[in-house]
């Protein structure tokens, strides 16, 4: 098997969609740091399992003008974040598919972009495809990350914290704090 001759990290991406040459590859979570940076704090994304990519460049012909410059990317992840119910680390899968137009220059990708049904960048000579995969990453995770059934049982954790918090009486049964009603109540009062 012939070994590709472009390098993901610094990729010159007219040449790469020309030559129709699909990519692939492992990254180690460790080695992309704003991934790592949002992971669950007690997790070392060392341990964490090897995320695959893949790309495929490809020309679509036009009627006029010169052929439309297309990626086609996926990537998949296993990715430990805080769970949002229980606080603890949550492994989730994180995947992405993706079709990103290249275009000559950054002026036509800002025009053509809002109007476009995939994303529009311009074409640059060193490309890092590996910075792009990472930024998909981050936009396709859970925006709530959450186990489907917690380790610990949420509600009665919260339950038994609430009694715990709740402001004990004196030996008259009266509380130790006042009512926020009575409180607003009285404040209410003071203005009329």
């Amino acid at each position: 098997m012939k070994e590709s001759t472009f390098a993901p990290r610094n990729l010159d991406m007219g040449a790469y969609i020309e030559s129709g040459e699909p990519l692939s590859g492992i990254l180690r979570t460790a080695d992309l740091p704003r991934i790592s940076a949002g992971l669950a704090l007690d997790v070392d994304p060392a341990t964490l399992a090897e995320i695959s990519w893949s790309a495929q460049g490809r020309q679509v012909p036009q009627r006029t003008g010169g052929p439309l410059l297309m990626l086609d990317l996926t990537a998949h992840a296993e990715l430990a974040f805080e769970c949002q119910r229980c606080l603890h680390a949550v492994t989730l899968p994180v995947s992405f598919q993706c079709t990103i137009r290249f275009v000559k220059d950054e002026a036509t990708a800002a025009q053509l972009d809002t109007d476009a049904q995939e994303d529009v960048l311009a074409l640059d000579r060193h490309f890092d495809l590996i910075e792009l995969i990472e930024d998909e990453l981050i936009m396709a995770q859970p925006i709530i990350p959450r186990h489907e059934q917690c380790p610990t049982d949420v509600a009665a954790l919260m339950n038994s914290e609430a009694l715990d918090a709740s402001p004990q009486a004196d030996q008259d049964g009266q509380s130790d704090r006042e009512n926020p009603f009575a409180v607003l109540a009285s404040l209410k009062k003071g203005r009329v």
